[in-house]
């Protein structure tokens, strides 16, 4: 009998790790999307691109705020639970908001390549740390809710590859990739997808700019 129950221990924990993969692949795939907005910014010019943005965000505010009410907004609002995390969908999923926020607050404060490197940052550095953590991370940091030494390196090398490709610089493309690292692995949630951006962006202003 004991054999069986760590057989079917094994078995739950196997399974529940599989839906939180999937349901982290969803989630970073979609959060991913945020690079598009530096090439509508090319195209539709930076005001467009903030009125987008801005629209997103309310819409999907009121999105949420119908889930909240025991409604749903057709697609938007499976996706959401799709893409939340099991402790999350009781609550108000903040995470779209502070990415689009994220992403508005670059294009303000920074230009380019500052404010590519930041959105950049976000898109990337902060989805291939999860998905890395995830798959592969052992080493936990305490005190840090959860973030793992190998998320961390994932992003570090991902935002210095693409900050480096961008400019050139290796020195402060470190510089910038550490900002970022640092920043991602900070315990605050979903303000990470604003105080990641805002960081690298500032990084990257100061040497790139």
């Amino acid at each position: 009998m004991e054999l069986f129950s760590t057989f079917g221990a094994l078995y739950l924990n196997e399974k529940d790790f599989a839906e939180e993969l999937k349901t982290e692949l969803i989630r970073k795939s979609i959060h991913m999307l945020i690079a598009l907005v530096p090439l509508l910014a090319s195209l539709l010019g930076a005001s467009i691109t903030l009125a987008i943005l801005a629209a997103g965000v309310l819409f999907y505010s009121f999105a949420e705020y119908q889930r909240k009410q025991g409604r749903s907004i057709p697609l938007i609002t499976r996706i959401t639970y799709a893409a939340a995390r099991q402790t999350d969908r009781e609550g108000v999923i903040l995470g779209p908001i502070t990415l689009g926020v994220g992403a508005m607050v670059s294009l303000l404060l920074y230009p380019a390549p500052a404010s590519i490197i930041a959105i950049y940052s976000l898109a990337f550095g902060d989805s291939i740390s999860s998905i890395a953590g995830k798959l592969f991370g052992r080493s936990r940091f305490p005190y840090l809710q959860g973030k793992t030494l190998e998320g961390s390196l994932a992003c570090f090398i991902l935002v210095f590859y693409i900050t480096n490709h961008m400019v050139g610089a290796f020195l402060p493309s470190l510089v910038v990739a550490g900002v970022a690292t640092v920043l991602e692995a900070v315990p605050v949630k979903d303000l990470d997808n604003i105080i990641l951006p805002m960081g690298s962006g500032f990084a990257a202003t100061l040497f790139f700019t």
